[in-house]
Formats: C-alpha cells, structure tokens, sequence
C-alpha cells in the first residue's frame, strides 16, 4: 500500500474536529497521574527559573522587570492548549528581548510609557504574523534562517547583551551611545566610576549561579540567588550605599488591552515584527525537535506556528513583549520530567502565584543581579565551536556566519540578520551555480559528467565546458562522440533545458555526436514541457531509455493521430519531477 503525504502529516495523528487544532485534547486523554504528577514537579521547577529570568529578561528588552512576569503567565497557557510539544519551555527569551529592545528603543522617544505600549503593539503583530504563517502552513519559510546565518547571529547577539549589562554590573550610567562599539568606548571611559558595591553585589551573584549550573539543571539556582540577595539589601543596607533596587511591583495580572495603532506606527515596527515572528518561531522549532527526538513526540512546524503566535498575542494583549520557546528553561523542563504541555500551565500557575503572593518582597531587588542572571545565561549562546564546525564542512557556510556575526556585532541586530539571510542565499546560489564537472577521454568518447541542479549559473559553467572540450577537438582532433552524463544532476530549470540544446546545437556544428546518458525525472519533464524532448530520441544510453519512454508516452497520448509520436511505453505516465 502507497505511503501518501497525508499519511505523513502530524496533524493527523491528532485526530480530526477540536483534537486536531488543539492537540492539549489529545495529551490529556493519553496521560495519566503519573505523566501528570511529573508534569507537575517539572511545572514548578520550571516556574522557579522563570520569575528571575523573566524579570532579567523584561530588563533587557527595556521594559518594567514585571512585565517580564506578565509575559510568563497567559502566554504559556495559549501555547499548552496549542502546542505540540510536551516539554517546550515559552516564555522571556534573550535574543528575542534584544530585537524587542532595538525595535522599540528608536521610536520610543525616551517615553516609558509610549515603549510599554509599543512592545505590546509589537508582540501582538508577531503573533498575527505567526498565525496568518500557521494557517498558510508556511512553516518552510524558516529555510531562511540557514543554520550559520543563525548561529552567527545569535554567537553575534549575545555578544551584543553581555556588553549591554556591563554598566549595571559596574554601576555606572553610559546613557545610549550608538552601537556595539560605541557602548564598548563609552563603557571604558566610565569604567573610573565603577560603583564598587554594586560590583561586589553583581560579581557574587555571578558566582553563584556559575556554581549552580556546575551541580546540575534541577537546582534554581537564579530562584535562589534572586531570594538571597533581595533579602541581603535590607538586611545589610545595601540601598544605604547605592546599590540600585527594582522597586515597587504590583500585584496580580493587568488588565487586557489593546491599542489602535496609527498605519505609520505598524509600518516602523514591521521590521522587527517579521524578524522576530521568525526567529522566535526558530528558537522554539528547534528545541523542540531536538527534545521530541528522545521523546518519540511528532512535532507539527505549522501548528508551532499558530501555537507561538497565539502566546504572543495573549503576551501583547497583557501589556509584556514577545516571547519564544527558550533552550535551557525546556532542557530543564524536559529533564525534570516534562511529558505534557501540562508542565507549562503548572509554570504558569507557579509564576501567578509569585505575582500575587510574594510581589512586594521583590522590591528590593538588585537590578545588578538580574543583569548576572542574563550574563550568565548569554554564555552558553556563543557557539565557537560550531563556527569552526561551519568553516571545516564547508567554506561558504563558514562565510555566511563570519558575515552575519560581523554585521550583527558591528552594524545592529536588526540589519545583520537580514544581511546574514542575504549572504546566505547569495553564497548558496554561487555553491549551486559552481556545479563539480569532471572530463574523461575514453577511447573515442570524451564523457562530461557534472554533479548539481542544472540552474542559470550552473548552464553558464556547463556550456564553458563543452566550449573548451570542442576547441581541444578542434585542435588535437580527439574523440568523436560526446557523452553528457547527467545522472548526477537531480532537476533542471526552462534554462537548463536552454543549455542542452545549445550543447546539442554546437557539437552538431562541431560534427560531434551527442549522447546524453543518466538523465533523471527532474531533467525529462522540463525537457518534455519545453517540447524539446524529441530533440534527443535514440542519443540516449538504455539506462535512460525508459524514462524518455514516459515522455514519449505523454507525446503519444497528446496526439494520437501523429505516427511519429507513437511510443514503446504508452501505459506509463508523464514524469512530473
């Protein structure tokens, strides 16, 4: 019995009707109390790691720290109900507080007010943008983001925020200085002000959640930090000497709102949205993938998108700013037993009950150690190793991330993103266009075999060959037949097809025979809808035969009253490759 795609698609796994579109249905009738108990001990781990990193986090994107709380409670319940994920941890991420950071920060005029709004304005375009991405099911579209444009960005990104938490950790006031460089100058004349309380503080902080990571993921330690020092600051009176504090935050959830935006407040955000509807969307996917591959768990890319997206929109909704799935709050959700999105609303529940209950004590905060917690959880995103992985496997790769890390680092998040995606695609069509061509003399036949799709770029390296193999004819008179062995070309284009028959055209003018030999699916049926299939019958190697009998078959069918259109297949269909 044939396989069909339908038969392949995770949706369907889920049944039909409400499963389908809302997969929590189908985890939890398939759970039992044990899955649930896990659930629930995974839940409460998860939300211990939550409340510090999302007020870290809410910080890096230039918001209130409690928003950061807003925007780990809602959202992880829109994405457990649509989710196809059991152990994907959303909520704050770094990378995506940075973009929200740099969208946000030059149209916001320095009015905290007016940026509040705008973040929830721009969290609830990614979330349409993900949705309306869900429902065409283009969840392809990630192809974009190669993975060394990624972790060039991201390598490039976390450079960017470890930079923009050195002023809290010493102390010091930089203001807004333009770019990386400029915040690295601007950070070095300060540093003769270093506050050394404050230092003393953050370095502490530092160490201590440097010593958690060291005993394992199961322990909060940025949960106990944060308690720790919040604790110290009236006890050891810490605010007597400088020592900045978060202040006042309110208790409970904020009511929803949504604003009306003006057409050119949508327009300047737009950027962003797109850039960070994608990435956020990425981060998630591939987490997800990677724990689902343990898991045996199907993972659906376009309902990920309409999952993410919802979470977004209810994050908007609720005056926060974008979130995405994060990588070590879902290792540590899947290690601590994670098995249903249910995890994911027992963290939400755990973060509402910190809002509520034990908001006022975090006043006394010390903004220095949420800036630990976000230096300390940028470290690991400085991927090393898989830059020299990229310039060892492949040059062009390697290219692709030293550009989009340069550009992010040197010219913004923002630009170098898009100019990585550029670099990518650019390098890849030169790869594709450089096709490997290898010439063989074999008696009287001179064999040109040539690896790659047979695309615009790759035609113009093709015909170069046979120019330079006919002028060798020409001169020494070697070899009467050409054989273009194609087998290892897996499709052409109507210009590819332009090219065989410039070839053919030539070696005929040559008085050379031309045979073509290997010739797969992808290259007939272009050769077929161009009409230039007949061009070639009987130069072709019995291996090839059959697949110009499909052709031929079409031809006959087309039309059946031409003699000479008769083929020795008629039963066979027309590939369509």
């Amino acid at each position: 019995m044939a396989i069909t795609p339908e038969d392949l698609d995770p949706a369907r796994s889920r049944g039909t009707g409400l499963r389908r579109w809302v997969p929590i249905i189908s985890w939890w009738e398939r759970s039992d109390g044990l899955s649930r108990r896990s659930d629930v001990v995974a839940g409460l781990t998860v939300a211990a790691m939550l409340v510090p990193q999302g007020m870290a986090y809410a910080a890096l994107a230039g918001m209130p720290p409690v928003t950061g709380l807003y925007a780990s409670i809602v959202p992880l319940v829109a994405y457990a109900v649509l989710g196809t994920s059991g152990q994907l941890a959303v909520g704050p991420v770094a990378i995506v507080s940075l973009l929200t950071a740099s969208t946000l920060a030059p149209l916001a005029a320095g009015d905290p007010g007016r940026y509040v709004v705008l973040a929830g304005l721009l969290a609830v375009m990614v979330g349409v943008i993900q949705i309306v991405l869900g429902l065409l099911r283009a969840g392809r579209l990630t192809a974009l983001l190669s993975h060394p444009v990624v972790s060039g960005f991201t390598s490039a990104a976390a450079i960017v925020i470890a930079t923009s938490q050195i002023d809290k950790l010493l102390g010091v006031s930089i203001g807004s200085p333009d770019g990386w460089t400029g915040r690295i100058a601007a950070l070095l004349a300060s540093i003769s002000g270093t506050h050394l309380p404050t230092l003393a503080v953050g370095a502490i902080a530092i160490a201590l959640l440097l010593l958690g990571k060291r005993f394992g993921r199961r322990i909060p330690a940025p949960l106990i930090v944060v308690v720790l020092a919040t604790a110290a600051v009236p006890l050891l009176g810490l605010g007597a000497v400088g020592v900045s504090v978060v202040g006042d935050i309110p208790r409970g959830l904020p009511g929803f709102q949504l604003t009306r935006p003006t057409m050119d407040v949508v327009l300047a955000l737009l950027p962003g949205a797109v850039i960070i509807s994608l990435l956020a969307y990425l981060e998630g996917l591939s987490i997800a993938r990677a724990i689902a591959a343990r898991t045996g768990d199907r993972i659906d890319a376009d309902q990920e998108l309409l999952a993410t997206g919802a979470a977004n929109l209810t994050a908007g909704a609720l005056q926060a700013f974008p979130v995405a799935g994060g990588f070590s709050r879902s290792a540590v959700n899947h290690a601590a037993g994670a098995r249903t999105p249910l995890a994911g609303v027992v963290a939400a529940g755990g973060v509402l009950l910190t809002l509520v209950v034990a908001a006022p004590m975090l006043s006394t905060l010390p903004e220095v150690v949420l800036a630990a917690v976000v230096l300390v959880a940028v470290i690991g995103l400085i991927d090393v190793r898989g830059a020299i992985r990229a310039w060892r496997i492949e040059r062009t790769d390697g290219l692709a991330l030293a550009i989009t890390f340069f550009a992010t680092l040197l010219i913004g998040v923002e630009i170098g993103i898009g100019i990585g995606i550029l670099a990518s695609l650019v390098l890849s069509h030169y790869r594709v266009g450089v096709p490997a061509i290898d010439v063989q003399v074999d008696g009287n036949r001179v064999v040109v075999h040539m690896v790659g799709p047979l695309l615009p770029a790759s035609g113009v390296r093709l015909l170069d060959t046979i120019e330079a193999v006919l002028a060798h004819h020409a001169a020494v008179g070697v070899g009467t037949l050409i054989v273009l062995d194609l087998s290892g070309v897996p499709s052409a284009d109507g210009s590819g097809v332009d090219v065989l028959v410039r070839i053919d055209e030539m070696c005929s003018a040559a008085g050379l025979e031309l045979r073509l030999t290997g010739a797969r699916p992808g290259v007939l049926a272009p050769l077929h809808r161009a009409e230039q299939a007949q061009r070639f019958r009987g130069r072709i190697d019995p291996a090839t035969e059959v697949g110009f009998g499909h052709i031929w078959a079409s031809t006959a069918q087309d039309a059946p009253g031409d003699p000479a259109a008769k083929a020795p297949s008629d039963d066979i269909p027309v590939p369509r490759g």
